[in-house]
């Protein structure tokens, strides 16, 4: 399940190595990080209009399910049928923004909430609102409270989840520097895997690749994250339709009471064979 990595994705760099005494020189793999400036076309046919909507560091490969992603779980677009098209921008100005500016195309019925968009997310750390309402937001942007029953996952799939994931990692292992989402069946069978520096990009990575092959919502995945869970993953996992959330790392406060209100089940803590549930424990078995 290894995706093909082109060579943008990482970096190869001279370091001096010392261990002990000793200082030799050696060559290293970094994971490359540059900025992707993410436009909107948006309007009725013969008027449209073009915005830059957001500007993120990432580590270049699956832009375009990147795209995707970030305008599925910011309540840009709400299905498959909002987009029209993603493409890299053919009018750029500078030779470095090549490959780095990529502009989506709404449907014309499309509806862009502009506004909104200019108060520049409601997810964002550092953003200053109370969790309650963060919450609402993401309510009134269209996130539903995932449906009761369904899904039912083994704790021992829960424990197998890290290394399977990690044995995936194609680009961690060669950089040691980036985080992963992945998607697995309820029976722990690697569906989907994509990696980046930001966490909240390796999950519209690969939650814009699941809309691109028509897989929304994901009612029958399990997600698990590298890091910790913020209340930002969590969001994009509930905008998704997953059910089932794990992370190797701790969750937040606001991470736990946004499971909770959006009936995911939420996992942190996810090594060496054991785990803590958060909320939603019906469905690990």
């Amino acid at each position: 399940m290894k995706a093909f990595l082109p060579p943008t994705s990482y970096e190869y760099v001279t370091v001096h190595k010392v261990q002990g005494d000793d200082v030799r020189e050696a060559s290293d793999v970094l994971a490359a990080e540059e900025p992707l400036e993410i436009r909107v076309g948006y309007g009725p046919v013969g008027q449209r209009e073009h915005r830059t909507i957001s500007i993120t560091m990432r580590t270049p490969g699956h832009d375009f399910e990147l795209v995707a992603g970030f305008l599925l779980t910011e309540g840009i677009i709400r299905s498959r049928a909002d987009l029209q098209g993603v493409l890299y921008c053919p009018d750029v100005q500078k030779e470095e923004e090549r490959e780095n500016v990529v502009r989506a195309e709404l449907s014309p019925a499309a509806a862009l909430d502009l506004p909104r968009l200019e108060r520049h997310f409601y997810t964002s750390s550092s953003c200053g609102v109370c969790g309650k309402t963060s919450i609402e937001a993401v309510h009134a942007a269209g996130c539903p409270r995932l449906p009761p029953g369904g899904v039912r996952v083994p704790a021992s799939v829960i424990h197998q989840l890290p290394e399977r994931q990690r044995a995936a990692q194609e680009l961690f292992e060669q950089t040691g520097g980036l985080h992963a989402a992945a998607l697995f069946s309820p029976t722990g069978e690697l569906r989907l895997l994509r990696e980046d520096v930001g966490r909240h990009n390796a999950l519209d990575k690969a939650i814009g690749a699941a809309l691109f092959q028509d897989l929304l919502p994901l009612h029958e995945a399990v997600l698990l994250v590298s890091g910790r869970a913020s209340f930002e993953l969590v969001q994009k996992a509930a905008v998704a339709g997953i059910p089932v959330m794990a992370a190797v790392g701790a969750p937040s406060s606001l991470a736990v009471s946004a499971a909770r209100n959006f009936g995911l089940t939420l996992c942190g803590f996810v090594r060496q064979q054991r785990f803590n549930i958060y909320c939603h424990e019906w469905r690990i078995s």
